[in-house]
């Protein structure tokens, strides 16, 4: 599809109607002392990949309700001295795959740490093996709507706080240098990213691209591509439920985390982007309170964005921050 969202200078000038909960801070502040009554209990277990310029740590820690969360940390072999960290985020429906997936920021001269997500890794690249153990109440297929009946149930509220401690499991390695932290990832990683940079008050940059889970009320009016879509066919069967849908969506809407940013930003948008559509984007990207920031546009993609382009742009950003 070509161009099909607001023209770019009505999205450099857009504002989300997302209503923020008067309570929103006291639930976050609330949900991340819950989940912090439990050890963090990092563990990084050396894993044999067979590269050489690289070590490995197959990482296990704390998120949520003490569950186990995985993920993997990749350090420059021979590092002998606390490094910059970049903690990256996944994509909707994968995980934290293979160690020789993620070679791009290790190969900087940085620590890289990448979470899995719980639930997923089923979807794409090289899978992920972190049990989400919270059932819920009645959703339709995918996680958009897993406990949406209210925000203490739902989904993303554990992947959230599985977010933040994973920041915080990577900082305690002794090879990290967490005054030298950014966080990123694109699509759902990216959501997650601005959440991160909403929660975590001390991180040097984040680097949301073609993020997902931002401006709910115009992002599920406005595509039908999922995974949006699927918070519109639940409630296409469960009639009279939007009012309710929306409260809870609201306490997740990036816009509200943007708000809190106290970092440097770099985001991205892609103009013919149909899954994350750009004014929802720009919705987070406008409303990032920190005063550096910056957004690469790619006008003629979808949510593919500026793929190695944006990495390229990611590279020279990060060489002036980390």
């Amino acid at each position: 599809m070509a161009l099909f969202d607001l023209s770019l200078d009505k999205l450099r000038a857009y504002r989300s109607a997302s209503t923020e909960p008067e309570d929103f801070d006291a639930f976050w502040s609330a949900t991340l002392e819950e989940a912090r009554r439990f050890g963090l209990d990092a563990r990084f277990e050396p894993v044999d990949t067979g590269l050489t310029t690289v070590e490995v740590f197959d990482v296990t820690f704390a998120g949520f309700g003490g569950h186990p969360v995985k993920g993997w940390l990749t350090l420059p072999a021979g590092a002998d001295e606390p490094l910059p960290l970049v903690v990256e985020f996944v994509g909707y429906g994968g995980g934290r795959g293979l160690p020789h997936e993620h070679l791009l920021w290790a190969s900087t001269g940085r620590a890289h740490f990448v979470m899995d997500t719980r639930g997923q890794g089923s979807a794409w690249g090289g899978g992920g093996g972190t049990e989400d153990p919270v059932g819920s109440g009645p959703a339709f297929p995918g996680y958009m709507t897993r406990g949406i009946d209210a925000p203490e149930n739902y989904y993303y509220r554990r992947v959230f706080t599985d977010a933040v401690r994973a920041v915080e499991a990577a900082r305690s390695h002794p090879l990290t240098d967490a005054s030298r932290t950014v966080a990123m990832g694109g699509s759902q990683g990216g959501g997650i990213t601005i959440a991160v940079g909403g929660l975590v008050p001390d991180l040097a940059g984040v680097a949301p691209d073609v993020p997902f889970l931002c401006d709910f009320p115009r992002a599920t009016t406005l595509t039908d591509r999922n995974p949006y879509r699927e918070i519109g066919s639940f409630l296409k069967t469960h009639r009279g439920r939007a009012a309710d849908v929306r409260r809870t969506l609201s306490y997740f809407d990036g816009v509200h985390f943007a708000a809190r940013g106290t970092a440097p930003a770099l985001f991205s948008a892609a103009l013919e982007d149909q899954t994350c559509p750009p004014s929802t984007v720009f919705a987070a990207f406008n409303a990032w309170a920190h005063e550096d920031k910056t957004i690469e546009v790619y006008d003629f993609n979808d949510h593919e964005g500026g793929g190695p382009y944006q990495e390229a742009a990611q590279l020279r950003w990060m060489r002036d921050r980390v």
